[in-house]
């Protein structure tokens, strides 16, 4: 009994703790692939540390998979394996078929003690690879009937698998060519069924489809990912790119599947909730960015794998449950999905070891995603169907009221026309008696304006009149002066005219200097200077009235010509100069502004009754201090702006939206017909312009008149 247990402990010292050596892979076929991952020796350096010959002092343990699954690990693992070569190829291939691997590298033990290492990965360039093929494949030497040892370093950030294949170059070749056949096929049928639905989007521009589109390419690129090949073809220049390629492809598959979904289904009218909790696993596969962009890979792919569970497991609920309430297309959907998540299914079991490693597990996502995308366009193509049967029953359901409507519409026709022969004799007497009105109104309106224009006329000529009565008085007082110097100048004249006569020339030149002292001849010659500036100065004023006049009327304009706008400022202001009292300040602020196009004297006619109207505010108020009238002009894009200030009563907001309205006036019964800011805004818009008021009781008014630069372009 005790040999015995002498024995068994024996056994479990040699199996635990001290853990035998795996035995060498032994190659002796050269047409043979065979996979060597039940060969393999794993150890884990959770510190991503250990060199070489660090790990080289570590315990190994077997695998004991054929493809070893290592999970989705932040950790560096290691591999280790012994080849013997039975045949007459001493070059062999070794080839692991997992290309979203991030870091690879190969050591190989030479006889000399020496060691070979082969480092590839999308760490770095595609280019950089030596050879043309997504997967890693290692060139070996191998000489026949040797025995060489191996270490295999392998860091991704996704999950991780080691299906590794040994064979000579030539069985590898053959292999990949019939995975790129196989996957060829694949891509093909995405290719057709996304410009397939294209082409329907475009013929009926129903959204679901150029979302469907979408969905087709997004699965399409995560299988072109997983298989390396977008890494090949796509984006060889760019590691990050590939490195973050299964976690960035996967998001946008399922966004757009989530989107497609809710499209599809109508989610959001068939099934409310299920709308909404799709919205959260959308907001789910958003958050996935974050980790992804912030370099956190594992926990990018680790979130992303609950998004995907969450969706795949959501997509179905909501489909069975819509499809109980008889949407045909959820049942469409349920086997479409159903066909997909098998596929996912005996992937996954795949990746946990539960399923072999083998052409059907390699190959079970494609098919289920390649019938998913058929069953889907099939699905799609059903709707159309369904909408055309839907549309054909409404069409006919339309006639049938557009039958009946015509049949009542006759029968009403009859009534009607009765009737509208009665109405129109009606209406043909009240259209004559409103014509009539029509042409009275008219008269009044032009007997209105003509008095409008005539007060204003009136007040103007009064304000010129008495303008030019003062330069005028100034010179009819100054001649009358002028004439007695003068009188005395030709008198001083004469008596020099006699002194040739002058028996007494001595006497006769002492008369004549007393003549000068009593005349004051120095006095004349200064007065005579004054009062010819005088006049001079009464001639300007005059002239200056005038000319003001004839700028502000332009009665030689009446057509679209280039003006000074600060012209008809200056000539209006000069016509109104007898009405500003002496307490209003006209303050000026002109800018440098191009001539403009405008009927001039209209444009005059608009500033003579602004201004009129602001000097009416301020006359209204009981006290004046510091009262003003501001003009400002600025130019602005292709207008000319003029903004005229007053510090009068201001207006409140009832009156200023009536303002321009005809016949709308403040002022006491006869003072004022309403016309003048009516026939203001009425030039303004003939002008293509536009009048804009600010004011407030107690806060004076202002007017911002907005004229285009030229007008000939807002007439077109």
């Amino acid at each position: 009994m005790l040999s015995k247990i002498v024995v068994l402990w024996s056994i479990f010292t040699l199996l635990f703790l001290f853990p035998t050596t795996a035995q060498p892979v032994v190659y002796n076929n050269s047409k043979a692939l065979i996979q060597i991952g039940g060969a393999l020796s794993l150890y884990t350096d959770k510190d991503n540390v250990l060199t070489l010959d660090g790990v080289r002092q570590q315990q190994f343990k077997p695998s004991g998979q054929e493809v070893p699954n290592l999970q989705i690990t932040p950790y560096t693992q290691w591999a280790r394996f012994s080849i013997l070569n039975r045949t007459k190829s001493p070059q062999l291939f070794l080839e692991v078929e997992y290309p979203i691997i991030d870091d690879i590298t190969l050591y190989e033990m030479l006889p000399d003690g020496s060691t070979k290492a082969t480092r590839l990965g999308e760490f770095t360039a595609y280019k950089n690879r030596g050879y043309d093929h997504q997967n890693y494949q290692f060139q070996i030497q191998v000489p026949t009937n040797e025995t060489r040892e191996y270490y295999l370093k392998v860091r991704a950030g996704e999950q991780l698998q080691l299906p590794i294949y040994l064979g000579t170059p030539e069985t590898v070749y053959e292999k990949n060519n019939k995975r790129e056949l196989i996957f060829g096929i694949y891509v093909g049928v995405i290719i057709a069924m996304a410009c397939y639905n294209l082409f329907i989007y475009i013929s009926t521009r129903d959204n679901s489809y150029l979302i469907y589109v979408s969905y087709i390419i997004c699965v399409g690129l995560t299988q072109v990912t997983l298989q390396g090949y977008s890494f090949r073809f796509l984006y060889p220049n760019s590691p990050w790119l590939a490195m973050h390629a299964t976690v960035l492809v996967p998001i946008f598959n399922g966004l757009t599947a989530v989107i497609f979904i809710q499209k599809f289904l109508s989610t959001k009218i068939n099934y409310s909730l299920g709308h909404t909790l799709l919205n959260v696993v959308i907001g789910l596969y958003l958050l996935c960015f974050i980790p992804t962009f912030a370099d956190q890979y594992t926990y990018a792919q680790i979130m992303v794998q609950i998004a995907a569970f969450l969706a795949a497991s959501m997509a179905f609920v909501v489909a069975w449950r819509i499809s109980l309430k008889g949407v045909n297309a959820a049942r469409y959907f349920l086997l479409a999905w159903s066909v997909f998540l098998i596929s996912i299914f005996i992937f996954v079991l795949r990746n946990f070891n539960v399923l072999p490693y083998n052409n059907f597990t390699y190959y079970a996502l494609q098919i289920g995603s390649g019938c998913e995308v058929l069953l889907l366009s099939f699905a799609l193509a059903h709707k159309i169907n369904v909408f055309k049967a839907e549309k054909e029953a409404s069409q006919q359901m339309a006639l049938a009221i557009s039958q009946e409507n015509e049949r009542l519409v006759r029968e009403q026709n009859i009534i009607l026309e009765t009737k509208v022969k009665d109405r129109t004799e009606d209406l043909q007497a009240t259209n004559l008696e409103l014509n009539t009105a029509l042409t009275n109104l008219k008269d009044a309106q032009t007997r209105l304006v003509e008095k409008e224009k005539m007060a204003s006329l009136g007040q103007l000529t009064a304000g010129i009149a008495h303008e030019i009565n003062n330069p005028i008085n100034f010179v009819t007082s100054n001649i009358k002066p002028l004439k007695l110097d003068i009188a005395d100048l030709k008198e001083l004249l004469n008596r020099y005219d006699e002194l040739p006569h002058s028996s007494d020339v001595p006497k006769t030149l002492a008369d004549i200097a007393q003549f000068k002292r009593e005349i004051d001849i120095d006095y004349i010659h200064e007065e005579i200077s004054s009062l010819i500036k005088g006049i001079e100065d009464g001639a300007a004023r005059t002239a200056e009235i005038v000319k003001g006049l004839r700028t502000f009327s332009r009665l030689d304009e009446s057509d679209v010509k280039s003006i000074d706008i600060h012209e008809g400022l200056d000539s209006t202001l000069v016509l109104l100069r007898n009405a500003i009292p002496p307490y209003v300040n006209i303050v000026k602020d002109y800018a440098s502004l191009p001539k403009i196009e405008c009927y001039a004297g209209k444009i005059n006619q608009v500033f003579m009754n602004i201004f009129s109207n602001a000097l009416n505010a301020i006359k209204s108020k009981k006290e004046h201090h510091n009262e003003f009238i501001s003009i400002k002009t600025a130019q602005e894009n292709s207008f000319v702006v003029i903004t005229i200030k007053d510090t009068g009563i201001g207006m409140s907001e009832a009156v200023r939206e009536k303002i321009f309205d005809p016949f709308f006036t403040t002022k006491d019964v006869g003072e004022g017909t309403g016309l003048g800011l009516s026939i203001v805004f009425s030039i303004i818009e003939k002008h293509r312009g536009k009048i804009v008021v600010n004011s407030a009781p107690g806060e004076g008014a202002e007017f911002i008149i907005y004229l285009p630069l030229n007008i000939s372009n807002h007439l077109s």
